[in-house]
């Protein structure tokens, strides 16, 4: 298990290696000086020389992603004279437009988006999950037709109709509840999710439609497979056959999707947090990519490709323990 970790984790690293070059080439290996992107049309070459030197960006590229990549771990100075920025690590750049450090603001918003994320995929894969299985165990029955047309409801809305609809329903014409915002969860867990509820439930409930199919028909194919009858044959209880054996079993397709989701939903909500108001990381993306702002744009790409590795890392681990006959590959 040791081994086999460790070949995901080399493999995770590398890949991160490779999105973080590409990415930089991207982004400053332009015909045009990428201080004159981010400067504006009306600075002058003086002020755009001034950027470069300040931004480090003079240097040639190779020195450029060094210097990127060092402080990364150990940290980096950007600018000298009277214009001294200490980026301490892990440093992902300085935002010239903004006169800030890119990690001061995605420590603003990253825990807003993670918040989002984490409360709506608990939503949807408890529901989802508990929905489907359930439902393929009573196949055929009133409660399963309920599922599946309450699935396809949902499969079938969109995050920006049905969060407005839950805003016009809960928050303006009703006041049941408060219009979403963000509390740190440290400084008053209550009211962290009192002003996420409705994000939590538009995400768990459009996603856990998803699920609730998946997880019927993977149960439904599971319960026809041979060890299931095997078990049955042996005189095993229903809840052990239902739990130790079909479950495990179906459970595993859904750990791959719902790792893929759950990353890629951690590289920002933009249409959630758009909706709501939220100032998470999706919003400071879209905006950045707008205002032009490369080492914001750089950096959320990075972090929201950090989130998929790592989910997928997450996911790997999570099949090796479900089937062991994973680790051998």
């Amino acid at each position: 298990m040791v081994r086999f970790v460790l070949r995901r984790l080399l493999l995770a690293v590398t890949t991160l290696f490779a999105i973080s070059v590409i990415t930089f080439l991207l982004f400053f290996a332009v015909p045009s000086s990428p201080a004159t992107v981010m400067c504006g049309k009306n600075c002058s070459p003086e002020q755009i020389a001034q950027t470069e030197k300040r931004l480090g960006i003079d240097q040639p590229l190779v020195d450029q992603y060094g210097a990127f990549v060092k402080g990364v771990f150990v940290g980096r100075t950007y600018g000298e004279g009277d214009f001294v920025r200490r980026c301490p690590a892990p440093c992902l750049g300085y935002s010239y437009r903004n006169d800030e450090l890119v990690t001061d603001t995605l420590k603003r918003t990253v825990p807003v988006t993670v918040s989002i994320v984490v409360g709506a995929a608990v939503m949807w894969l408890v529901i989802g999950v508990s929905l489907g299985m359930v439902s393929a165990l009573k196949r055929g029955t009133g409660f399963d037709r309920f599922a599946i047309g309450l699935s396809l409801v949902g499969a079938s809305l969109q995050v920006y109709f049905f969060g407005l609809v839950l805003l016009l329903l809960l928050v303006y014409s009703t006041g049941l509840l408060p219009a979403p915002s963000y509390t740190p969860l440290t400084e008053n867990p209550g009211k962290w999710a009192l002003g996420l509820i409705l994000p939590w439930i538009t995400l768990g409930f459009l996603n856990s439609a998803l699920y609730a199919r998946l997880s019927r028909a993977q149960m439904l194919e599971t319960l026809s497979e041979d060890f299931v009858r095997t078990a049955r044959a042996k005189g095993l209880p229903k809840r052990q056959v239902y739990t130790r054996h079909a479950l495990r079993a179906a459970i595993t397709p859904i750990i791959t999707i719902a790792g893929l989701d759950i990353g890629a939903s951690l590289g920002g909500t933009v249409i959630t947090e758009s909706i709501f108001g939220l100032q998470g990381l999706g919003r400071t993306a879209v905006r950045a990519v707008s205002d032009l702002n490369l080492p914001i744009v750089l950096a959320t790409v990075l972090l929201a490709a950090t989130f998929i590795v790592v989910a997928n890392i997450v996911v790997d681990v999570l099949y090796a323990v479900v089937d062991p006959r994973v680790r051998l590959s």
